[in-house]
């Protein structure tokens, strides 16, 4: 390993837009001291040790506490657990660590390439420790598996679609920002994960939006008359499934989104506001939706139902009569939502009703910061208008991939009950 790994006392220094793992040539070297200023951004991560699921978590007492994508970090469950800390291990150690991880032989990095990169690595999980309020030095065995197994290489991944999304392109030419698309259960951290991406991409120099499904909902009264549209489909009762959705809205959002590639030019994105009317939503005020400017390099859209594919009617009546109307409604999703994403991350995960504990300890972390938020009780009852989804569509997600999507740009990440990242059953 002493071969690979080539240790420095040099200072280390953000590196170009251009490096990527997947093919650089030249050797980094490890700086023993990582003293980079604070990226300025307006966030301030409350992380307690005695913390009720000892997950990290934000205070929205202030608005310093509001990302520059306009969500905040109480509706992330950051799940990098504070307490049972121990000391980093030696620098050979967590270079054996990082090859260990499960997404290290999916991505094809050898130990060469890591070792060439290694100063990418450490700079990465140094600021997101920055972001996340960690020291780098004391990391317990959780938050390194989540830095190091699966934030940054999940970064890397979407680095190198950039980088082959940007070389279909001539010299001169304008390159709109690619659309990845993260598809995910509720609950399972993809919100995080893509604040972390989104991060790293701001201090490395590339501008990012992000939006969700979420922020194309329709609105409370919209939603209203879904409602009497649907008497007694309790899948259609509140936001969610397929037909909830404003999908003129998320092709203007999109279609704009995609066309930012100067400098100067801005939109405001939308935004959706969960806590509205008990827990039920409705859309956030325009006032306060965040503006973006380009040129943008990536959109990260992330949501729930991403890439699912209608069925047959019989297959979904199969698994609920009343999800017939919902996959009739998912017929128009395509063309809304999944054909303007051009790389995709699957997050997989084996049983659909773990989302119930997720979402359980996301409403009751609204509730702690003061904002409404669903009871237990309701929160059964809300997931349960979801699981018959869920068990209709993911088989044929895992086994075919999303809709439209091409194998050479879909990463898939199989992630256990803790939210980390496992080498798949073979």
């Amino acid at each position: 390993m002493a071969n690979i790994l080539n240790i420095s006392s040099q200072a280390v220094t953000p590196w170009s837009n251009a490096t990527s793992v997947f093919s650089s040539k030249s050797k980094f070297s490890l700086s023993s001291k990582l003293s980079l200023p604070h990226p300025s951004i307006s966030v301030s991560a409350v992380v307690s040790t005695g913390c009720r699921f000892s997950w990290m978590e934000e205070d929205l007492t202030s608005n310093r506490n509001t990302f520059r994508n306009g969500r905040r970090l109480s509706h992330v469950q950051l799940a990098l657990p504070a307490r049972s800390t121990v000391a980093t291990s030696s620098l050979e150690d967590l270079f054996a660590f990082i090859c260990s991880g499960p997404l290290v032989d999916k991505l094809g990095l050898t130990e060469e390439k890591i070792a060439e990169s290694i100063d990418k690595w450490l700079l990465c999980a140094s600021q997101l420790c920055r972001i996340f309020q960690l020291n780098e030095l004391i990391l317990n065995d959780a938050q390194k598996v989540r830095l190091y197994h699966y934030y940054i290489p999940v970064f890397l991944w979407c680095e190198d679609q950039i980088s082959q999304h940007a070389s279909k392109f001539k010299d001169g030419e304008e390159v709109p920002p690619l659309v990845i698309g993260f598809s995910a259960p509720q609950g399972c951290g993809k919100t995080t994960l893509v604040f972390a991406l989104d991060y790293l991409f701001k201090i490395t120099g590339r501008k990012s939006a992000t939006i969700s499904i979420d922020d194309f909902y329709l609105t409370a009264e919209e939603q209203g008359k879904l409602r009497e549209a649907n008497t007694g489909n309790r899948l259609l009762e509140y936001r969610g499934n397929a037909g909830s959705h404003d999908l003129s809205l998320s092709v203007e959002t999109l279609t704009a989104l995609r066309k930012l590639t100067k400098e100067g030019v801005k939109m405001k994105v939308p935004r959706y506001n969960k806590s509205a009317y008990n827990g039920r939503g409705d859309r956030a005020d325009p006032e306060i939706w965040p503006e973006v400017e380009g040129p943008l390099t990536a959109i990260l859209f992330e949501g729930w139902m991403l890439g699912f594919k209608p069925l047959p009617d019989e297959e979904v009546k199969a698994v609920d009569p009343q999800l017939e109307t919902v996959n009739k409604n998912l017929r128009a999703y395509y063309d809304s939502w999944d054909k303007y994403i051009e790389a995709w991350v699957v997050i997989k995960i084996k049983d659909p009703s773990c989302v119930y504990q997720w979402r359980l300890q996301a409403e009751q972390a609204m509730r702690a910061d003061g904002k409404s938020g669903m009871t237990d009780e309701e929160v059964m009852d809300f997931v349960s208008r979801y699981l018959p989804a869920y068990n209709a569509y993911l088989p044929s997600l895992y086994a075919e991939g999303p809709s439209g999507s091409d194998p050479n740009h879909t990463l898939v990440v199989e992630i256990d009950e803790g939210r980390n990242p496992i080498l798949p059953v073979r």
